[in-house]
Formats: C-alpha cells, structure tokens, sequence
C-alpha cells in the first residue's frame, strides 16, 4: 500500500456495504447456536438467576426470536448493572444486535390470564432465556458498564395499603398483595423482604404512613440488613399514588412518589426506585476497564487494498470503536486513531473474541493512555511506542 491520509476514507466509503457483509460472515462463524433447554416432565421454563429473562413474544419463528434474544439480553444488562438505560452507552446497542451470539439455552412458556376487562381467558408465550455468564461479564467489563456486585442486599419492604378503609400493613401472610412490588425487584436483579406482621409491626403502620424513618429502623432492627423501604398507597382521585422513602442504614438515600391508574404499577414504582438508588450508591466501574479516548494503534499484516478494507469493516462492527482515523499507510501496516469507549483494555477483548485481529507479543502493556491526557499531540508512528496487532 502507499502511503495516505485522507484516500483510506474514500476507500472506506466506495466498499461500506461489502465490508458490512463480509464483517456478518466473519461473525457467524465465531459462534454456535444456542440450544433450545432441556426440561424435566413437568418442569415450567422461568427465569430465576441474574443471567436469564423471560419476554412475551409473538409466536416461535426464528425473526421473532432474534428480536427477542436482544429484549432479554438488554433485561439482564439491567441485572448486573442496575442500569435501566444500559442500550443507550455507547456501543451497547450494536451488542443487542449480536444477542443471539451470548444465548446459552432457550425455552418457550405458556401463560394463561384472565382479562380484568372482559373476563376472556388470554394465552400468552413466553421466551425464556439463559445467557453465557462468562461472555456477558466479558462484553460489560469490556465496555465499561458498571457493575452492581453480588451478592446484593434485600431491603425490608414496609408497605402500608389504604383502600378506603384505613391503612394495613403487608406482611409475609399478604404476599400476594405486593407481589407487583416483589417481582418487579426481581426483574431489577434484587430482591425484597417482607415483615412477619407480628401485632408491634401492625401498630407501627401509623409510622410507615407518617414516613417516620427511626421509628420504622428500630422495629426493623430484627432484620438484616439494615435498608428499609417505606411506601404507603393510596387513592388518589380514580387512580393510586404511592409515596416511598428508601433507608440505608439510618441514612435517607431517595424519596419519590408513583402515580398510575393501575395500583399494580403504581406499587412497582417502589421497586424501580430502590434499585436506583442502590445503583448510585453501589454500582462500580468493573477493575480491569480502560479510560475513553483516542489511541494510536498499529496494524500488520495489511498488505493489499482487500486487506485494508476488511480491517476497517472490523475495527468499525467492534462496539468499543466509536471513530476510526488513519494517520499513515505503508508496505503491510496501517497505523490509525482510534476513539475508543473503554480504552485499549476493552478493545483487546473484543478483538480478541472475534477472532480477526492478533495482539502481537509486547504489544499488551502499550499506549494504555489515551492521546492528549496530558495535553499533547498523539504519539508517534514507532512501532515500540504503539501497540501493535496482526490482522489474520
């Protein structure tokens, strides 16, 4: 190749669309198909660990379940980290596109309702999913996502109900009617308990109601750990309000209130809002995470406009590669700029997994500061200043 900086983007323009399918044959190979599950007589597929989910679907066709497989992993991505928005960081969104690749095992279940409308029975199928808790790990400490660890706490929930007869207390005995509430931490990655409803904690409703924080911490005290969530739900016009104040340790992390018709959502609000303010104060980015920015990298083996080409279509198809920019050109390397979501430590990973680029020996322990941190121009094009990878 000759020497060039602007040429490589007018190549990467003219061959975009090749690269694209050349990139999703190199991809599917990489990986086998997930395998349906295998059940017991009478065993009920669900999902019961931070790795798998369950997500209604339409029918069993294989479109619907790729759509899916992205529904449930983008569901576990909110387990591990808490995060609720995890699609939106940057290069995640590319990963749900390849959530077929982190399936495990799947399965399908039948669920039957009863419409609160019209009374008609309605069948509902659900695809059950089990993700590779190894591959999944990799690919959020790759992009940096942080991690809620486990194991995680379980906050005693104090609910107090008033339907219009005066404010009562859930207890164990009144499950059901908090199990809105229950499952919707579930679906958080955590869990809540509830109080046994001894007559003292029944007397205490007056305390939950007022949002007396120390009075309900001592009768919590029988507990642990220390977190308490209060909520107390309430008609408000033709619908319900639910006011909540979460407690850590005697220190008041968030207080919030939930409206909607529904008493259902209204209650599952409390959960949404205790795993936020766990989050906040929890979650840590996973060790081992590089720092954004952009890194000078050198590329080998490029030895012909093909080469080129393919090598681009990769660096751009990995999620942690926001930008591409090459700098200069020679007989069989490339060296570019690349802006990077989680630095050279997430890249490494990736390119590792997919198989199309080799970190050559030496090249580990280089460039792990991103160009410009300290205010200077990118580093220079020596090879023993860069890291380097060989593309195969």
């Amino acid at each position: 190749m000759r020497q060039s900086s602007g040429g490589g983007v007018c190549v990467l323009a003219g061959w975009w669309v090749a690269c694209l399918c050349l990139a999703g044959l190199l991809g599917a190979s990489l990986y086998a198909s997930p395998a349906v599950a295998q059940r017991m007589e009478g065993d009920r597929a669900a999902a019961t660990g931070v790795y798998e989910a369950e997500v209604p679907v339409n029918g069993q066709t294989e479109n619907e379940r790729r759509s899916a497989f992205a529904r449930a992993l983008l569901q576990v991505l909110g387990k591990i980290s808490g995060d609720r928005n995890a699609s939106a960081r940057p290069g995640f969104g590319r990963e749900l596109r390849r959530a077929e690749e982190y399936v495990q095992t799947y399965d399908y279940r039948q669920d039957q309702s009863v419409s609160p409308t019209t009374g008609a029975t309605r069948f509902t199928t659900m695809l059950v999913v089990r993700f590779d808790s190894d591959r999944v790990d990799e690919m959020v400490s790759a992009l940096g996502l942080p991690i809620w660890p486990q194991p995680r706490p379980k906050p005693v929930l104090w609910l107090a109900i008033d339907d219009g007869k005066g404010p009562r207390l859930v207890g164990v005995g009144q499950s059901n009617a908090a199990r809105a509430i229950l499952d919707k931490a579930i679906e958080r990655g955590y869990r809540l308990g509830l109080p046994t409803g001894t007559a003292a904690e029944q007397a205490a409703v007056g305390a939950i109601w007022r949002g007396d924080t120390a009075t309900v911490a001592r009768i919590s005290a029988r507990y642990a750990p220390p977190m308490q969530l209060l909520g107390k739900l309430y008609r408000k016009g033709s619908g319900w309000k639910a006011d909540w104040v979460f407690v850590d340790d005697g220190r008041v992390l968030s207080k919030w209130s939930t409206e909607n018709a529904d008493a259902r959502r209204a209650m599952a609000g409390g959960a949404e809002g205790a795993a936020d303010a766990l989050i906040r104060r929890y979650a840590r980015r996973p060790a081992g995470s590089g720092n954004p920015g952009t890194y000078r990298v050198a590329f080998d083996g490029v030895r012909s406009g093909d080469d080129y080409v393919r090598l681009l279509a990769h660096l751009q198809d990995l999620p942690v590669v926001r930008a591409v920019r090459p700098v200069v050109a020679s007989e069989d390397r490339l060296v570019a700029d690349l802006e990077l979501t989680s630095g050279l430590p997430g890249f490494r990973r990736f390119a590792a997994a997919r198989g199309v680029l080799v970190a050559m020996d030496g090249s580990a322990d280089a460039g792990d500061t991103p160009a410009g941190d300290t205010g200077t121009e990118p580093r220079d094009t020596a090879s023993d200043t860069l890291p380097v990878f060989r593309l195969r």
